[in-house]
């Protein structure tokens, strides 16, 4: 089995959510005792969408089409949006539901220094946009000046040192980009998962990717050059001269930088990782006085693990190689652009106008409001343009939860995953390729495994973040800080199987496989996902595909190097191990033929984890849909059977609409495959087929040889 690992050792999933009123006791999980209801299920508010189908699509010749080819039509992406579909729908609600907590907070009720005013007092710095026009550059001067006063290659590497931060720019935790010349990421130790470790990357890139820098593309090549002509206008904006030399020499260096760096797929290659000892680092990378950047950086552990090891060999040589001068420019370039959503509005508009629109398609700006609900609340949602930094989420995820989702909301999803995680386990047993004592070391797995529904146990701890109601950007350097000291204070200390990657508002789910855990935050169990008013299977296709999707990562062609503790480990014989990775190259060889553009298709290997745990979880979910039932016949609604019901909310689960620009930046950096296509993964289903009678011919038509099951 090919040895590889997400990004930051964390395996996620991007899905969706939307309500469970606060105050009231939720109804029984679908397929519980007491779950009955009064009435019977009304399709279309409370199940599959009906009308959004196009019935006219043959569900053999296109799935995606058929459950969701009417929506596709009707629906536009609105304006200050990159894409649409049933995950941002949800992602809205929650971001409505944040910003009236955060409205609350910020009226000055609460009292001073209390966790609740800070975070009202830095939602009210956002939107004061009056006083960051009074400010203007002042409060980034100092930082400037900083740079500016670097003499020696010594004092550059204090910079470096000075400026590494642990904040991750991506909405699912799946990979570290950091416009910094290296990112630290803290989580558990690969061989000794007791404990914290860090683990450097390779960064230095404004781009999303190095293929931005290197592709000959058409697309790529004209994107380079707006990405050269946004340069040299933020120069010009800071009021710094020259600014077209400069831009051209700022895109030079991150085009060296880009050659260094491994390539998105070489990154996920778990063995390339290596743990280096500190002392070693001048010897290993040669180049940057790594003695004066460890020191700056308050990084005094032995031992780092370093993710990249040719890339952070290559940055460190390019100290030395490129003058001082032009990393100077490179670091006031990138100083100013990282703040730029925060500076005044020619900086905010110029910010926008590259990452929002050239990058990502959007049309409009979003309302000051949303980019505030995103900065404080650590809504990731990468819409509004390209940011780093830290927020409050935690403190604003502690008042969401407060008001809705109450803890006995808990207890229906709960009761779901412990059906799909032993429908799991049964599937593990049934295996014919299986060796038993592969199997035994799976099973453990499956029981040991953690699951945290709604929001974390332990909250974090904010009184010694200072935030300022009238101090924007100084409350993000701040809280930027306090984030990283708060993650490097772990390092070398036991791990806690609870801490979270993502923050209850998030609509999103995740599988940590270090800790051999779950996570899924409120904000996802929630209509159309998940609805106690619809029936078992609309439930199960939906967020309980959500489910399985995460226990099957426990088991993609990642989670499964990693045993029931969560140590790096080779638990397989060698027979299963060569079987399992066998069923992995046929499900590369599958997506592979998917072609979203006629000049590019859909990166198998790049998404085999991804997809994975959608055939896996598909398989899982059925079988706890199947069981829940506890032998009766699910109901027929809306002409639909209980199959066709649980298949089409599966698919309706990745109804979007997404800008070309967007679409091509994922299909080159996203572990996931387009929703599109990941809607196909039915076709190697055997349920799916007797349900919608697909027969040979059809365009998704595989023949049962030809089908891949993996688990």
């Amino acid at each position: 089995m090919t040895q590889r690992l997400r990004f930051l050792l964390l395996l996620a999933l991007a899905l969706g959510c939307a309500s469970t009123e606060a105050g009231k006791a939720p109804p029984p999980a679908p397929g519980s005792p007491g779950a009955a209801t009064a009435s019977a299920p009304d399709a279309g508010t409370h199940g599959v969408d009906l009308a959004g189908m196009d019935r006219s699509v043959p569900p053999g010749d296109d799935f995606f089409l058929h459950a969701n080819g009417t929506w596709l039509k009707e629906t536009e992406i609105p304006s200050d949006l990159s894409r649409w579909g049933t995950f941002n729908i949800l992602a809205e609600q929650s971001m409505q539901r944040v910003r009236a907590v955060l409205e609350a907070a910020a009226d000055g009720s609460a009292p001073a220094g209390s966790e609740e005013r800070k975070v009202g007092d830095f939602y009210a710095s956002y939107l004061d946009e009056a006083a960051v026009e009074a400010r203007g550059l002042e409060p980034l001067r100092p930082h400037l000046a900083t740079i500016s006063a670097l003499r020696d290659r010594t004092a550059l590497a204090r910079a470096l040192g000075v400026d590494l931060r642990t904040d991750v720019d991506s909405l699912n935790c799946t990979h570290y980009h950091t416009s910094r010349l290296f990112g630290l990421w803290v989580a558990p130790d690969l061989n000794q998962p007791s404990v914290y470790a860090g683990y450097l990357f390779q960064g230095g890139l404004g781009m999303p990717d190095r293929e931005y820098y290197l592709s000959t593309n058409p697309k790529m090549v004209a994107t380079r050059d707006g990405y050269r002509a946004h340069v040299a206008r933020v120069l010009t904006l800071a009021g710094i001269g020259d600014a077209e030399r400069k831009a051209a020499r700022i895109v030079d260096l991150e085009t060296r930088i880009a050659r260094v760096h491994a390539s998105r797929a070489e990154s996920l290659e778990v063995r390339h990782a290596a743990p280096w000892m500190r002392t070693e680092f001048g010897k290993r990378a040669p180049g940057l006085d790594w003695g004066a950047f460890f020191a700056a950086a308050g990084l005094q552990q032995p031992t780092v693990v370093v993710w990249q090891p040719a890339a952070v060999k290559g940055l460190a040589a390019l100290v030395k190689q490129v003058p001082l001068s032009t990393w100077k420019e490179w670091m006031t370039f990138h100083a100013v652009d990282r703040m730029s959503p925060v500076l005044p509005r020619a900086f905010v508009d110029e910010n926008f106008a590259f990452y929002g629109k050239v990058l990502a398609g959007t049309p409009e700006l979003p309302a000051r409001w949303k980019r505030a609900v995103e900065a404080v609340a650590e809504l990731r949602s990468k819409q509004v343009g390209f940011r780093e930094g830290a927020g409050m989420g935690n403190a604003a995820g502690k008042l969401y939860v407060a008001r809705h989702f109450p803890p006995s909301a808990k207890g229906q999803i709960e009761e779901m995953v412990r059906q799909i995680s032993t429908a799991f386990d049964q599937r593990i047993q049934a295996l014919d390729w299986m060796a038993p004592e592969t199997k035994a070391q799976a099973r453990a797995k499956v029981k040991s495994l953690r699951v945290s529904v709604g929001y974390p146990d332990r909250w974090v701890d904010y009184s010694a973040l200072e935030i300022s109601r009238g101090d924007l950007l100084g409350n993000m350097e701040r809280a930027a800080h306090f984030d990283y000291r708060r993650r490097v204070a772990l390092l070398g200390k036991p791990v806690d199987r609870g801490d979270w990657c993502m923050e209850p508002q998030t609509v999103n789910a995740v599988n940590l496989p270090l800790h051999n855990a779950l996570n899924f935050p409120a904000a996802i169990l929630e209509p159309p996902t998940f609805d106690p008013r619809a029936t078992a299977a609309v439930n199960y296709g939906g967020v309980g595909t959500v489910i399985g999707h995460e226990v099957s990562h426990s088991f993609d062609d990642q989670g499964a190097m990693f045993d029931a503790e969560g140590r790096l480990r080779n638990w397989w014989t060698p027979a299963d191990f060569a079987k399992f990775e066998q069923s992995g190259a046929r499900l590369v060889a599958q997506f592979d033929t998917y072609r979203p553009f006629p000049d590019l298709h859909v990166n198998g290997k790049l998404t085999l984890s991804e997809n994975i745990a959608d055939v896996a979880g598909i398989a899982a979910a059925h079988d706890g849909w199947r069981a829940s039932l506890g032998g009766t016949e699910p109901p027929e609604v809306g002409g639909l059977t209980g199959e066709q019901q649980f298949f089409l909310a599966y698919a309706q689960n990745w109804r979007a609409k997404v800008r070309e620009p967007l679409a091509r930046q994922y299909l080159l950096t996203d572990g996931h495959a387009p929703a599109h296509y990941r809607a196909f993964s039915v076709r190697n289903a055997d349920a799916w087929y007797s349900a919608f009678g697909v027969k040979p011919g059809q365009a998704l038509y595989l023949a049962p040889e030809e089908r891949v099951r993996v688990w």
